[in-house]
């Protein structure tokens, strides 16, 4: 198991939809966070190869002994309890009130309430496991009533999110809302005109109410507020964007098989129901799958969306990425993308990729990419590795690979993409960097090299020549910049770099 203190993990679940939706969300125990999934792929002789995943649940108490406490249900458990375990999952039930299915007259479920409640749970579980904080693991919906917490009830009261809250791991939340490809905005208008089964919740005005302290129903929007942005560090009452992690779903086809053609509506660069660029807070963690929204194939029921929460909440180091110097040609009505993905060793699974099939290319532009440190930077992802769960094949190295693409897109002055001379899906630069990554004394000690130079198969590569050099051991974090190779000259320029900084997690 991770050496990572263990808190409480709080699990909320999304949109239920209307009172039917609501009836049955509840009769689940543990409203989905059980569920897992099955598929296959292709193995060798082209037989298909079984593949299961139990559940995020079932994963957090095997991988690092969670534990689940249900006397009848979990809150009787919690009121017949002075004490509990401080490694425990919890179900934030909160649609229990608005089910019809109990007896009684349901209450109308509001965002606010459900964030409220969240709250008198959170202190229940800070008191009766000795603990200050708590995680939250939010689907969809769910992530908006943590950000109701963190953002509003937390802040009226005069309590810092920081306090309460350790990190925020959303699963496709439609943190800018729900937005459609279609109608011209006519649609987001009449449903938050008419409010069919709630979903007025995904609309600008609504999510103002419940997002900003102090909003009352009356309030609207100012015309430049995004909702996805969450206060950041040194804003009164911050929470900062490195204790958020966002997995953004890019497959609509799942989604449809079960909900209908929703992604005709939302578009194709969604999960089937969250837009891709909706789903994720401006300067928070990220990670891409080709996961759909929900369901069996969604990102709930997913290793990927289990890999990278369990590393985010129990990671031991983090690499962060980037693409810095860059210098791509002056070429007029050229349009320049990269794609990149995450692979670590041993996981089955692509951990996050980002690729123009699936909609979600990084845009480069031409010329010179500013960065936030002026130096071109292109942000590519950032990943964390837990040291326990190195290879194992005995060398105590974590090793994973960068897998980078550049391609060109050229237009005619029409604005029309001009294939003259276009050969699709063939990138002008394509290479895998592969990292190795061990301690020394606590410090981290990193090599890397570009998969073309490697002969052989890179499970036979053993790592050789000097470790890569610190650039910056007085700042009490790791950096140190990779060449590319010499045929991405023309393209990105003399000086570009692959940049690497890790830094110690948790």
């Amino acid at each position: 198991m991770s050496q990572t203190q263990k808190i409480p993990v709080i699990y909320v679940r999304g949109f239920a939809g209307g009172q039917s939706g609501i009836d049955s969300a509840v009769t689940d125990p543990f409203l989905g966070f059980n569920a897992g999934s099955t598929h296959i792929r292709i193995g060798p002789d082209n037989k298909p190869s079984f593949y299961q995943f139990e559940s995020p649940l079932l994963r957090l108490m095997v991988d690092e002994g969670y534990q689940l406490l249900v006397q009848g249900s979990q809150e009787t458990y919690l009121d017949t309890h002075a004490e509990i375990p401080a490694n425990s999952v919890w179900i934030h039930r909160f649609y229990d009130p608005s089910a019809s299915t109990w007896g009684g007259t349901p209450k109308e479920f509001r965002v606010e309430d459900a964030a409220q409640d969240l709250l008198e749970l959170i202190e229940e579980l800070r008191a009766k496991a000795h603990v200050d904080r708590v995680h939250l693991v939010a689907h969809s919906m769910g992530g908006l009533i943590c950000r109701c917490l963190i953002q509003k009830v937390l802040p009226e009261r005069g309590i810092e999110p920081t306090a309460y809250v350790a990190k925020l791991f959303t699963y496709g939340t439609p943190h800018g809302g729900i937005a459609f490809d279609l109608g011209f905005g006519m649609l987001e208008r009449l449903r938050d005109a008419i409010g069919i089964n709630g979903a007025e919740i995904f609309g600008r005005e609504r999510m103002y109410q419940y997002l900003t302290p102090g909003a009352t129903a009356a309030d609207e929007p100012p015309e430049n507020w995004d909702p996805r942005a969450m206060p950041a560090t040194g804003e009164p009452f911050a929470f900062p964007h490195r204790q958020v992690f966002c997995l953004v779903g890019t497959n609509p086809g799942d989604y449809d098989v079960a909900h209908g053609l929703s992604s005709a509506v939302v578009g194709p660069r969604s999960d089937g129901l969250v837009q891709i660029d909706n789903a994720y807070v401006p300067g928070a963690f990220c990670a891409y799958v080709h996961r759909s929204h929900s369901g069996r194939y969604g990102l709930v029921n997913s290793e990927e969306g289990y890999q990278n929460l369990r590393r985010f909440l129990f990671g031991d180091l983090k690499v962060e990425s980037a693409l810095v110097h860059v210098r791509l040609p002056e070429e007029k009505n050229t349009v320049w993308q990269a794609e990149t993905g995450l692979s670590i060793r041993g996981l089955q699974i692509v951990m996050h990729e980002r690729t123009s099939a699936q909609w979600c290319p990084i845009q480069l532009g031409s010329g010179t990419q500013p960065g936030v440190d002026g130096d071109g930077a292109v942000p590519m992802v950032s990943t964390f590795l837990c040291e326990n769960l190195a290879s194992p094949n005995g060398s105590g190295t974590l090793r994973y690979a960068l897998h980078l693409r550049i391609l060109s897109l050229r237009e005619r002055d029409n604005g029309f993409l001009d294939f003259r001379d276009h050969i699709e899906q063939t990138a002008d630069f394509d290479d895998i960097l592969i990292v190795d990554v061990s301690s020394e004394a606590g410090v981290p000690v990193l090599r890397a090299v570009w998969n073309s130079t490697i002969v052989g198969p890179i499970s036979d590569y053993e790592p050789t020549g000097p470790d890569l050099a610190d650039e910056d051991p007085a700042s009490g974090r790791w950096i140190s910049h990779i060449p590319l190779p010499d045929s991405t000259t023309t393209i990105l320029g003399e000086d570009a770099r692959i940049r690497l900084v890790a830094t110690e997690w948790n």
